[in-house]
């Protein structure tokens, strides 16, 4: 039996909004829909200046390219998964790590002809979690939640249609 805890704050995580966000799921799924929209700029070479509202991040030269920030992107999504079922499991945690690596071959991004899609051939992830008061039963549970609850790592696990519209000024 997993015990759950009290609504309080633990792991950084307002355990009670989180449970009343579950709720609101429960009850009304499209209500915690989200559809961001975001806009990458060429700023030169191959930097990318990345818009959505006011927060911006760059993506090229001298930052993390944007294969990498897909790693990056999948390894802080299990972060947040890991601390949120961690928090609302009771489990505090001393300490949570996920290292993503993945291999890709840029031929056909290079324009060679007949080369292999240039994506992830796979990705592997490991997490670290230090977590001395959480029983085998916790920890189970908390691995089947990061597999099933990841966003990130389902939109990479299954075929996500891209749509592509091009505008030509000039």
């Amino acid at each position: 039996m997993i015990n759950i805890v009290q609504d309080l704050p633990l792991n950084g995580i307002d355990v009670a909004e989180l449970r009343q966000a579950q709720d609101k799921a429960r009850h009304d799924p499209a209500t915690v829909d989200d559809y961001p929209q975001l806009t990458a700029h060429w700023v030169g070479g191959s930097r990318a200046r990345i818009e959505m509202g006011d927060l911006i991040m760059y993506l090229g030269d001298g930052e993390f390219n944007a294969m990498q920030a897909l790693l990056a992107a999948l390894a802080a999504c299990d972060v947040d998964v890991m601390a949120t079922h961690a928090a609302l499991l009771g489990i505090a945690l001393e300490q949570l790590s996920v290292q993503a690596e993945g291999q890709f071959n840029v031929a056909a991004y290079l324009g060679v002809e007949d080369a292999p899609g240039p994506g992830y051939q796979g990705i592997r992830l490991a997490v670290r979690l230090c977590v001395p008061n959480a029983t085998p039963e916790q920890i189970d549970l908390l691995r089947r939640r990061l597999e099933h609850g990841s966003p990130v790592g389902d939109s990479l696990r299954r075929v996500v249609p891209v749509g592509l519209k091009l505008e030509v000024e000039g």
